[in-house]
């Protein structure tokens, strides 16, 4: 199955299940990917989070019921997952701009964010530079957090994470240390679907690094791979989630490659993140 037939089947199993408590391994599990990578892919398709989703549908589902129906704005409420009347009436004026009352007598305009579609256009309007290589396996060394994928958590805390290693001088270390292939910093996600906490996940910010392990530091082995290494070009962040969406919205579509499911590799070098001219690369690892 193609990675956009996966992402629509996970698609229609949150829609079949807006009603219920659903979780992203459950999604995630729809599509044959971790957590972390269909969130992302998800956040980067779509420009919004899967909690985002999940919300916009219930409360356009619970606008139409609203003012098609007789049902009691606190049945309506405690159907689409609110436990109480207030709660209902702040997420549903935040996102309709009007109350369920309202609503209910015709006062206003309402919001319709229908069920997503995945619909790929091959353009190729925009050339990718890309080469594939294989590598055995290597090391790296750096620092570890462990996010969670349940509230949008890593997607905040992994920005958080970057500014403290540049605030600390983590980010200037590692650049001095390495002394692998790559000459740069690393930003590598390591998922738990196989341990005890699968919807949560290791974030690295690393090095690739032989030797004694550094006081301080953590090693981490990147397993030998086939990698596609795209080349980014343009100030952060906005150059790496364009060329992200282009991957997976083109690239991946058009080739026969898949994601292998090991960890992947941004990889940032020296100078000025925030330049029109600053050099990062993605690497994918295939098969």
């Amino acid at each position: 199955m193609g990675w956009v037939e996966s992402l629509q089947r996970a698609i229609d199993f949150i829609e079949e299940h807006l009603l219920d408590e659903i979780s992203i391994e459950e999604i995630a599990k729809q599509a044959h990917v971790s957590e972390f990578h269909f969130q992302r892919t998800f956040t980067i398709l779509t420009a919004i989070s899967i909690g985002e989703y999940l919300r916009r549908r219930r409360l356009t589902l619970a606008a139409q019921e609203l003012s098609t129906t007789d049902s009691k704005i606190i049945d309506i409420a405690l159907k689409y997952g609110y436990d109480t009347p207030e709660a209902f009436s702040k997420a549903f004026r935040r996102q309709h701009g009007l109350t369920p009352s309202q609503a209910r007598n015709h006062s206003g305009k309402l919001k319709s964010y229908n069920r997503l579609s995945i619909q790929v256009t091959l353009k190729g309007a925009e050339p990718m530079n890309y080469k594939i290589i294989e590598r055995d396996g290597f090391k790296v060394v750096g620092v570890k957090r462990e996010f969670s994928c349940v509230n949008d958590e890593n997607l905040t805390g992994i920005p958080k994470m970057w500014g403290d290693v540049h605030a600390d001088g983590t980010n200037d270390r590692l650049f001095q240390l390495n002394n692998g292939q790559i000459k740069g910093v690393l930003g590598v996600c390591v998922d738990k679907r196989e341990g005890l906490a699968p919807e949560k996940l290791d974030y690295w910010i690393a090095t690739e690094y032989e030797g004694d392990i550094p006081e301080g530091l953590l090693q981490l082995v990147i397993p030998a791979a086939k990698w596609g290494v795209f080349e980014v070009h343009g100030p952060m962040p906005n150059a790496m989630q364009d060329a992200w969406k282009q991957i997976l919205s083109e690239w991946f579509p058009s080739s026969h490659y898949e994601h292998a499911g090991t960890p992947e590799l941004e990889v940032y070098f020296e100078g000025d993140p925030w330049g029109p001219d600053y050099y990062s690369e993605i690497w994918i690892p295939l098969k």
